[in-house]
């Protein structure tokens, strides 16, 4: 039986904000895709994050059967990530505020995003008798396990914090088998308790289209070789790695420079925002800022415009849950070249939607771009698999297994109850 009602807690970023930029990534596009479908399924939705601005009200609609709830827990505005955890006392109580005023049972489901929401989630579950479904998107061990030079790395409150939902929740929902594994190995999952569901990509909004209209609402000629790197700029997405193969391929092959345009959309967020100039100052260090396009992160079809416009869409991090950028580009008929990192091995069919990239090396990723930049043939073969290739994800499958993972919670949780009867 489906559940009538689920409170989803998305605390530290709103299905409302711009991805891209600050904290707003993929867990916003996650959050909001399923929430709507999953209200299309018949459960209500009611999405809980932090209140970060004085001018949103309590409460906004977000599609019909789906609430988000603007929850007071702390300043607006200045408070970092980090910072989150001296919060987490102010959410819950907010939370449990909106459940008081309703019956008992109101919500048959809690589902929470990254550990910080998983915390109150933990907490809800004891105060509302309802199993929990726990999605990471990113664990610490792994990112810890993969940082890039210089970076930070994710402190023990979050990897204790971790540990502690893990063990709690009633099914936890991973992106991929690799996911899965870092679960079970890594934190002590219960192997039946995680469930693997990939994400899914908007199939009607990001579809192939005229390159030559993206590329002129993009300003870019038509005969540019388009190479473009969308997400948020911090050291763990690597745009640098970009950078520095751009200029290694410049150097190689100087002719290029007459028709290369690289496109960085996106904005500064975690420990980009020490350093919120970093990647144009390493432009003009590289001596490329003729050919280096910085444009501000975008949504919609302008999103799907800036796909179109690229021959090819570069995902260099150095973690990734999933990569939802790899799998948007290659619904818009577009080539992939990605780190062969967490889920991207997934998201990206090596040879055949795309190319994947052992390790971030200036000279294997300048090998790798060099290879369709320089050969048009190859990147018409491997754009002619993207479609087909990211065809096989979809938001409505996702949501479909969530609502089983959401039945094999609820099972799970009564099991325990049961048990804690008889042994009581």
């Amino acid at each position: 039986m489906r559940p009538r009602r689920a409170a989803v807690f998305s605390l530290h970023t709103s299905p409302l904000e711009q991805p891209g930029t600050g904290d707003a990534g993929g867990m916003n596009v996650y959050v909001a895709q399923t929430a709507r479908l999953l209200a299309e399924f018949g459960t209500e939705v009611e999405i809980f994050t932090r209140a970060t601005s004085s001018d949103i009200p309590p409460i906004a609609e977000l599609a019909p059967g789906v609430l988000v709830r603007n929850v007071l827990a702390g300043p607006f505005e200045g408070l970092d990530k980090n910072d989150l955890p001296s919060q987490l006392c102010a959410f819950a109580a907010g939370a449990l505020r909106v459940e008081a005023r309703h019956e008992p049972g109101y919500y048959d489901i809690v589902h929470s995003h990254y550990w910080l929401s998983g915390k109150v989630g933990w907490l809800a579950r004891e105060r509302w008798g309802v199993p929990l479904v726990h999605t990471a998107h990113t664990l610490a061990k792994v990112k810890n396990a993969n940082l890039a030079a210089g970076d930070t790395p994710e402190p023990m409150v979050r990897v204790l914090g971790e540990e502690q939902v893990v063990a709690e929740a009633d099914r936890l929902v991973a992106n991929t088998e690799f996911e899965a594994a870092d679960l079970i190995n890594r934190y002590d999952a219960d192997p039946d308790a995680v469930a693997t569901i990939p994400p899914g990509v908007d199939l009607d909004l990001f579809t192939p289209g005229d390159r030559r209209a993206a590329r002129t609402a993009l300003g870019l000629p038509p005969d540019a070789v388009v190479l473009a790197f969308v997400g948020r700029i911090q050291p763990l997405k690597a745009p640098d790695v970009l950078l520095r193969a751009t200029a290694a391929l410049l150097a190689r092959h100087p002719r290029v420079r007459e028709r290369l345009a690289v496109l960085v959309v996106g904005g500064p967020s975690g420990s980009g925002l020490e350093r919120p100039r970093a990647l144009q100052d390493l432009a003009a260090a590289l001596d490329i800022t003729d050919v280096v396009r910085f444009l501000p992160p975008r949504s919609g079809n302008a999103l799907a415009d800036v796909y179109r416009a690229a021959d090819v869409v570069t995902v260099p991090s150095h973690n990734e849950s999933f990569g939802l950028v790899a799998l948007e580009a290659q619904a818009c008929g577009t080539p992939v070249v990605a780190a062969a990192v967490g889920g991207l091995p997934v998201a990206v069919h090596d040879g055949v939607s795309g190319l994947l990239v052992d390790g971030h090396g200036t000279e294997q990723w300048a090998d790798a771009l060099a290879s369709l930049v320089l050969h048009p043939d190859r990147r018409a073969r491997l754009a002619a698999g993207t479609t087909a290739h990211a065809a096989r994800f979809s938001w409505r499958r996702t949501t479909e297994l969530l609502l089983d993972a959401y039945a094999q919670a609820k099972m799970a949780f009564h099991a325990q109850l049961r048990i804690q009867e008889v042994t009581a």
